[in-house]
């Protein structure tokens, strides 16, 4: 049986914010860690860290890590805190902004849906970052730093891609801006 191509994949992807509660299978689960140990980083430094939540009150605690916008987690069957080392690349923003979009994809080949809740420079409350509270919650070193969580689980919404009329192609500019 023959796969989706990327470009079919990329076209269907839509941020999911409401999700089932079926768990994922722990083969779907294997894959996906496997998709983040292979995602690239700048001259090979791997400066990515992984923390895969499957419990759901931990998952439930993380939807609350900033104000707004992280309320899909409470549903998600799986929340990927996605880190990384400012100390092995500086460009270790870049390598875990891959890692986070190829984890979506391989989740919607794979059937699921996902949805990304940037953590990175948003606040929890006036005293507190967003950042800070995850890696209190989660025992993350200081030096490591949190970029975004991906929610993942099977849909529970149907999103329609977007249409090819609805492209903002005068975002592309040829030869010269």
């Amino acid at each position: 049986m023959k796969g989706e191509s990327m470009i079919e994949l990329i076209r269907k992807r839509r941020s999911i914010r409401k999700f089932t509660e079926q768990k994922i299978e722990e083969g779907k689960v294997a894959l996906l860690k496997e998709t983040l140990l292979r995602s690239p980083t700048s001259r090979n430094l791997y400066p990515w860290e992984f923390v895969v939540v499957d419990d759901r009150e931990t998952i439930r605690a993380l939807s609350k890590a900033k104000p707004h916008g992280l309320g899909f987690l409470e549903e998600a069957a799986l929340a990927v805190v996605i880190c990384g080392d400012e100390t092995k690349s500086d460009v270790w923003i870049e390598d875990c902004s891959i890692a986070s979009i190829m984890l979506q994809l391989t989740a919607q080949s794979l059937g699921l849906g996902s949805c990304w809740g940037q953590i990175r420079l948003r606040q929890y409350d006036e005293s507190k970052s967003s950042e800070h509270f995850v890696q209190e919650l989660l025992s993350i070193p200081e030096h490591i730093h949190v970029e975004s969580i991906i929610g993942i689980g099977y849909p529970a919404e149907n999103r329609n891609p977007v249409l090819e009329s609805e492209l903002l192609t005068d975002k592309i500019h040829y030869n010269r801006f």
